[in-house]
């Protein structure tokens, strides 16, 4: 449609998933009621509705895996499993009128800033959309990686991706393949062991797992906490501050070889087979690749009818062959493969106003942002999630929340200033950054010993924030002197009615 009916609003948000939601909320929170959120799914949720596999939770504790703003005194775990926390996000963004900003079902395909009329024309499924502000919130667990194994065509049984479950192939009394171990291979495959003939894991690179300290909270407890509000913000902070020492051992390696110790302790515990333990002991710092929590992943790599393979190498029409050439003859193969993390999908069909996509800005190099949030040459774009603004060691929630009001707070002051636009200063881009990967060289991240997400092809750390939490949220305040504006009213988009380029996403 050309532009004069496309629909404009002032703030257009992509992803109803957490930064979404929370996104929405700030926004009203700041008297800014002109946006929409747009959604591919059916729901709220993002990963939480999309990841539905057996056993699917959070590792991080319930208490902080929530809003600050909006607690959840009923948790019925320490550590939330995937339906109670669709369930929160569903609740959190009814309670706060979120729904009413959100048209389900519509999918970007390309976004391209227009510099004369200072704002940004949106292609989607639903038609243009004009927006002054983009805020784009996909979600990093968003496009799940598939590895390119030779014959994985010539397979004849029934293969799926961990975030794609078939919910309708039975498992009972199949020979099922689990190539790759990551965090959701380590929670579906105790879930499924138990059901299936044959159970073969295919592990390029183990992990260090830590015991989960999970227990039910009783109902007296929960009662407390809606009582006494004070109570659960206590047992919040706790875990933040646990969390806090913890992330100092991720930026001194010896400090993280003392609590290597214990999951080492953990892996002799419940493993007793000796060759079997060497296959699943880490060559690296704990800490350089994500940590696992589990207490049942180990116990089941010993069971009768699960066998532990190196990593997969091909596929036949009926088998999963290893790289020492053993073939697995097998019915059934899930992917617990993970996501495209370093090569973010939204990179694809975001465009300047040359026409240059994101991921041709990065492609001479690492991808880079400010704070993790805004990028030289792309005025008033905000990415959730974005590169190096993740802590290894805490909830993404609180990142998220941060962001959020980052984008309420530059959305009102570009209001206030009359500004029509705002692009972060390349001066100020590039110190952060410098700084920022001067601060990753000696965390175990960069220098544990392993080939993890966290790394691009080039060995340039593109997820990790180095420092602690409070830092994040101390940095993460918007400065108007970080950026360049532009003065200006905001366009109604009539004028220039060119459409973005169409790419698919």
């Amino acid at each position: 449609m050309a532009g004069p009916t496309s629909r404009q609003v002032r703030v257009l948000v992509i992803g109803a998933g957490p930064s979404g939601v929370a996104t929405a909320i700030a926004l009203r929170a700041a008297g800014i009621t002109d946006f929409t959120v747009l959604e591919r799914g059916d729901d709220v949720g993002g990963t939480w509705r999309e990841n539905t596999y057996p056993g699917c939770g959070c590792d991080v504790p319930s208490a902080w895996y929530s809003y600050s703003f909006d607690p959840n005194p009923f948790w019925s775990r320490f550590y939330g499993r995937q339906p109670e926390i669709q369930r929160y996000f569903r609740a959190s963004a009814r309670r706060h009128g979120v729904y009413d900003d959100i048209r389900f079902g519509v999918r970007v395909t390309g976004a391209r800033w227009d510099a004369p009329a200072q704002l940004w024309r949106v292609s989607t499924s639903d038609g243009e959309y004009t927006a002054n502000v983009l805020a784009a919130a996909p979600g990093p667990l968003h496009q799940p990686a598939l590895p390119a194994l030779p014959g994985l065509d010539t397979f004849t049984g029934t293969a799926f991706h961990s975030a794609r479950w078939d919910h309708g192939h039975d498992l009972t009394g199949r020979r099922v393949a689990v190539i790759g171990t990551g965090a959701s291979a380590i929670q579906f495959v105790p879930e499924i062991a138990g059901r299936v003939a044959e159970l073969h894991v295919f592990q390029r690179t183990p992990s260090w797992v830590l015991p989960k300290v999970d227990f039910p909270i009783p109902r007296p407890v929960q009662f407390a906490f809606r009582a006494a509000p004070i109570t659960e913000r206590a047992v919040r902070f706790g875990i933040y501050a646990a969390h806090e020492a913890i992330g100092v051992a991720f930026r001194h390696e010896a400090l993280m070889r003392r609590v290597q110790k214990a999951a080492r302790l953990h892996l002799i515990a419940q493993v007793r087979d000796t060759e079997l333990r060497a296959a699943l002991t880490p060559n690296f710092t704990l800490g350089c690749k994500r940590i696992m929590v589990s207490n049942t992943y180990y116990p089941t790599l010993t069971g009768p009818n699960v066998h532990l393979h190196p990593a997969a190498a091909a596929v036949t029409s009926g088998a999963v062959i290893g790289t020492d050439g053993a073939a697995a003859e097998v019915d059934t193969v899930i992917f617990g493969t993970g996501f495209e993390i370093t090569h973010p999908p939204v990179a694809q069909y975001v465009f300047d106003g040359d026409g240059r996509s994101l991921a041709e800005h990065w492609a001479g190099g690492a991808p880079e942002a400010y704070l993790g949030t805004t990028i030289a040459g792309f005025p008033n774009l905000f990415v959730f999630l974005g590169p190096n603004i993740a802590p290894g060691h805490a909830s993404v929630l609180g990142t998220i929340e941060a962001q959020a009001r980052y984008v309420a707070d530059a959305v009102g002051a570009m209001a206030r200033a009359g500004w029509s636009s705002l692009q972060v200063r390349p001066d100020v881009h590039r110190r952060f950054n410098d700084s920022l990967q001067r601060a990753l060289g000696p965390t175990v991240y960069n220098s544990g010993g392993c080939a993890s997400y966290y790394l691009d092809g080039a060995g340039h750390n593109v997820a990790n924030w180095p420092w602690s939490v409070a830092r994040l949220a101390a940095n993460l305040r918007f400065r108007a002197d970080d950026y360049v504006p532009v003065s200006g009213e905001w366009s109604s988009g009539a004028a220039h009615p060119s459409r973005p380029e169409e790419v698919n996403a």
